[in-house]
């Protein structure tokens, strides 16, 4: 990825923001700042979206709802693109909401690959031998 330097001013207020948002996470200011930046532009661009932070990092979610973009992605795929049966997946949200999760997908597909291949690499052997406890006894 190329990068470009440019020169921004910030009020102070949202400067101390940033950096305190990089002191608790362990990481710089500009690493915050652009993660934010990003965030910013993608829920311009995909009104409805939001970002919020869980056990695998920040991610995409339908805002208010907590429902990952990539699992409506996931399911609406495994259902041929069918936007009825993505409906009756999804009964709790909205056609607006839907159709948002899908138009993240269609602007930031690289992001909604690289969780769907997150996911799909959780096969049954891999949480057995990392996940022991979660592997019911043998009859």
């Amino acid at each position: 990825m190329s990068t470009v330097q440019k020169s921004l001013r910030m009020p102070d207020a949202l400067a101390k923001a940033i950096m305190s948002a990089a002191d608790a996470t362990g990481r710089d200011f500009t690493a915050v700042a652009n993660e934010l930046l990003h965030e910013a532009v993608a829920m311009r661009r995909c009104p409805g979206i939001a970002f919020m932070d869980g056990a695998t990092g920040r991610r995409a979610v339908i805002a208010g709802t907590g429902v990952d973009v990539w699992e409506v992605v996931y399911v609406y795929e495994h259902a041929d693109r069918d936007v009825g049966r993505l409906r009756q997946a999804f009964n709790q949200l909205t056609e607006p909401q839907l159709r948002a999760a899908l138009a993240y997908a269609t602007v930031y597909p690289e992001d909604i690959r690289r969780r769907i291949a997150e996911n799909d690499a959780w096969t049954p052997e891999r949480i057995a031998h990392e996940f022991p406890a979660f592997v019911p006894p043998s009859q």
